[in-house]
């Protein structure tokens, strides 16, 4: 049976497959990984997942930890060198960047169960799809250029850059699909209204539009209006560079996106704060944390991704596939706590996405270490748009009324920050 129908399994199935493969990983990351041997001491790993919880977390900052003081791979390394396929580096968007290495059998797996992701975004035979995330030794670029060919999709490796040639490509090959973050569209609209000034983005012919490595699609006004631009059907992917770049993708009958790494990762959710264990159900929310059942050069086991996620079904979708639903409702190292209010980047732009006269592009600028008493926001015009009188106090008002939060916003000129074709950064910390 094809690893993909895995994803509709009975849960009954999943969790049995799930032991098979725990019995033999744990027994290999008990006698291969120094890092965990040394984190484990005397303890015994457990045999059955569901006690995985009993042994002690792995954070990101371990794992630089590690590898500065072993260089370059860190002492999780569970395998020789001459195992090693392939080098990655993550994007260093929160810390110092990580090196990751794959031996041919992972690099394999993470093309296999992202390739389940992204065909239910709807990747697949008969599709021409743009790859246009960051080659540069990024999981995003290499890896899931093969986690796209593994849909079936006649994949474009483009990658970042050269906008103007990018939609001339889109033109030439006819291409249906694009995969890319969600800060590029705007990018695009830009070079299509400049270079391109008798078309609009939706004639360029683009059917499904996965948009991922970033918040965005998560925000409904933000999905509602890049899809009326470009007339693509968003879709949403999630993953990260040290388990798995794509594990969840969405169907065609629910923006949450389907678990599909059940048979390979074992999930948890816990309190953020506390690290208490919290029930996976519906409407269940808390830290995703995640372990590797297969991984030859650096398995992790129970692995803060700091994503602070929603589970919003259990339940077997339309589409069949038995993984649970969920949202990813932002970063617990990107939460802002504002006078003892919560607050996440992705929040503040629900609110200035659902103003027209906004475009949606945003700075929050933080100087010192806090505490926060108000959001300092830029937020930038939409184009063509003068500042109109008391917009900038009804949007804090907005953003008070909806997060609960009190903000300053200054109003910016369209154009006036940052565009990027990697990932956007919402805060900008000021010594």
């Amino acid at each position: 049976m094809a690893r993909e129908d895995q994803d509709f399994w009975s849960l009954e199935q999943v969790e049995a497959k799930q032991n098979a493969l725990w019995k033999r990983q744990r027994d290999y990351v008990a006698s291969h990984s120094n890092f965990y041997r040394r984190l484990w001491g005397s303890a015994n790993p457990p045999k059955k997942v569901r006690d995985i919880p009993i042994l002690p977390f792995t954070t990101k900052q371990m794992l630089r930890n590690a590898q500065e003081s072993h260089p370059p791979f860190g002492d999780y390394l569970a395998a020789p060198l001459d195992v090693i396929n392939r080098i990655h580096r993550t994007s260093g968007t929160t810390g110092r960047a990580i090196n990751m290495a794959l031996s041919e059998k992972d690099a394999l797996l993470n093309a296999e169960v992202g390739g389940r992701s992204l065909r239910a975004c709807g990747f697949g035979p008969g599709h021409v799809a743009l790859h246009c995330l960051n080659f540069q030794m990024w999981m995003g670029g290499l890896s899931d250029h093969m986690v796209m060919e593994a849909t079936g999709a006649a994949s474009i490796p483009f990658g970042v850059g050269a906008s103007e040639l990018l939609i001339r490509t889109i033109l030439d090959l006819k291409a249906t699909a694009i995969q890319c973050t969600p800060s590029y569209p705007a990018v695009l609209e830009t070079v299509v209204a400049e270079k391109f000034p008798k078309l609009k983005p939706r004639d360029l012919g683009l059917q499904i539009g996965v948009l991922t490595g970033e918040p965005g699609l998560e925000n409904p006004a933000f999905r509602e209006r890049v899809e009326a631009t470009w007339g693509f059907r968003g879709r949403n992917a999630y993953g990260m560079s040290e388990t798995l770049s794509n594990i969840a993708g969405e169907c065609d009958y629910d923006h949450n996106m389907h678990f599909v790494g059940l048979d390979v990762l074992y999930h948890e959710l816990i309190n953020p704060e506390s690290g208490e264990s919290i029930k996976w159900e519906q409407g269940a929310v808390g830290e995703l944390v995640l372990t590797h059942l297969i991984k030859d050069c650096q398995p992790l086991v129970r692995f803060r991704t700091r994503d602070i996620v929603e589970i919003t079904s259990t339940e077997r979708c339309a589409c069949g596939r038995t993984g649970a639903r969920f949202r990813v409702m932002g970063r617990s190292d990107d939460m802002l706590i504002v006078r003892g209010i919560n607050v996440f980047p992705s929040a503040v732009a629900v609110v200035l996405n659902s103003f027209s006269e906004l475009s949606g592009e945003f700075q929050i600028r933080l100087k010192g270490a806090g505490p926060i008493d108000r959001l300092p926001i830029e937020a930038e015009l939409a184009a063509g748009q003068a500042p109109a009188e008391l917009l900038a106090a009804t949007v804090e008002k907005a953003i008070r009324d909806s997060v609960g939060a009190s903000a300053t916003v200054a109003l910016v000129p369209a154009g006036s920050l940052p565009r990027t074709e990697g990932k956007a950064r919402r805060i900008i910390r000021e010594v």
